[in-house]
């Protein structure tokens, strides 16, 4: 079975932001992806930048759109109306979240309170006209009781309806290997595609790993540190480290890759070439 392979962006703030993105995508599309899929902030606050980005990948890239779709702080006639819109313009893949929370706001905000009642209502309203991909936490959800408790979620999720998952980033192959060896364990039988995540800017990627819950091994850490300010070593060094973790998930059995890009094109296309990886 052919492996799979995908490109998430961000929708951009500004002009600049969008003609940058246009490039990155036009860069990205002959790599053949599966799907290029746009995130969706924190209780729909950038709904209409992510729609608009959504179609104009649609219309303009030549690969398949992925809108994300998050449940918090959305009505089911907003999502109801998200989803007709989609599927009027050509888009046959969701990705199926609960969302981060916006400020202020409590785990209730909303109608539909957890990702997995997002795809129950998505298969309720749309039948099967959409792939739906779910996300899965190789390193378990920042907010589950435990590991137990979180692959006990990811089952329920996946039995509501999904056909795939990507996860959240993380650098340490053995959580992937063993979350994927205990979702089977349990029963799920879809594919689970390792989320990855190139190391750019260190200092960044810290900040969002400590806040979303993705363990940056202590080496790594260590290993940063010594080169101080010298940021075009930190790069090689992410660089071989992401390349050598790619390598290791493909090597295991791996379904595949989805590539989280920021909206840059280079540390992606070099992981992907120094990969060996061909066009789909």
């Amino acid at each position: 079975m052919s492996k799979r392979f995908s490109f998430e962006f961000f929708p951009p703030k500004t002009e600049v932001g969008a003609a940058k993105l246009r490039e990155v995508y036009k860069s990205l599309a002959p790599l053949k992806p599966e799907y290029f899929s746009v995130t969706y902030g924190a209780g729909g606050s950038t709904r209409d930048r992510s729609l608009g980005t959504v179609l104009e990948l649609q219309r303009e890239s030549g690969a398949c759109a992925a809108p994300h779709l998050s449940c918090i702080g959305d009505s089911k006639e907003d999502l109801a109306e998200l989803l007709d819109t989609y599927k009027d313009n050509g888009v046959r893949h969701i990705v199926a979240l609960r969302g981060d929370l916006p400020s202020g706001h409590g785990l209730g905000s909303g109608e539909l309170a957890y990702a997995a009642d997002l795809v129950r209502f998505i298969r309720e309203r749309t039948g099967s006209h959409f792939h739906i991909e779910v996300a899965a936490y190789p390193e378990c959800h920042p907010q589950a009781a435990n590991m137990g408790a979180d692959i006990r979620n990811f089952v329920h999720k996946v039995a509501q309806g999904a056909n795939s998952a990507i996860t959240q980033y993380f650098f340490n192959a053995d959580s992937y290997f063993h979350f994927v060896q205990e979702a089977h364990r349990q029963g799920v039988d879809i594919p689970i595609i390792p989320g990855i995540m190139p190391i750019t800017n260190f200092a960044n990627l810290v900040r969002f790993s400590d806040a979303c819950g993705a363990e940056i091994p202590r080496w790594i850490r260590k290993q940063v540190a010594s080169y101080g300010d010298d940021a075009a070593s930190i790069q090689r060094f992410g660089e071989d480290v992401v390349t050598s973790l790619c390598a290791q998930l493909l090597a295991g059995g791996a379904p595949g890759l989805h590539f989280y890009t920021m909206n840059q094109v280079e540390p992606t296309l070099s992981l992907w070439k120094n990969l060996g990886l061909s066009s789909n």
